[in-house]
């Protein structure tokens, strides 16, 4: 059997810079506080991120979690609105209105309780990937720089 010669590990975008693991600044995101140290608040407002990180000072002005986190809460509220539906049809015989007066506050109450922690969680995940400025360069196209 022939030796297996093991290629070294390259990696793209700079050595210089410190690793960020992605699985913590996600769920440090997820318990709105600061990717980066865990001890900062992350929100302002229920949906409004700091500038700056009161403890550790990490810049999160430039962020741009704008579309993504009320995807996944679509996504996620979706399949548990519709299992429940699904099993509570199979098990009981209601009517149309009833099942809108159970599952419509639900889908409300749910949305409105995860919508902060997963903008916490994309706000990590950017920060953990170093996008959208979270690597200190400008990674807008040459184009962009002047829209904003």
């Amino acid at each position: 059997m022939p030796d297996i010669q093991r290629v070294p590990q390259q990696r793209f975008g700079g050595g210089q810079e410190s690793e960020r693991r992605l699985g913590l600044a996600i769920r440090r995101g997820l318990g709105c506080t600061c990717p980066h140290c865990g001890s900062g608040k992350l929100f302002r407002a229920f949906l409004k991120p700091v500038d700056h990180c009161a403890v550790c000072g990490e810049d999160y002005s430039h962020q741009r979690s704008d579309d993504l986190p009320p995807y996944i809460v679509i996504v996620i509220v979706g399949h548990v609105l519709l299992t429940g539906f699904m099993l509570t049809d199979m098990e009981f015989n209601l009517s149309p209105w009833t099942h809108l007066a159970i599952w419509s506050p639900i889908a409300i109450i749910v949305s409105l309780a995860i919508i902060q922690p997963v903008k916490g969680g994309v706000i990590g995940l950017q920060w953990a990937l170093r996008m959208h400025g979270f690597s200190g360069e400008d990674d807008r196209p040459e184009g962009d720089a002047d829209r904003f």
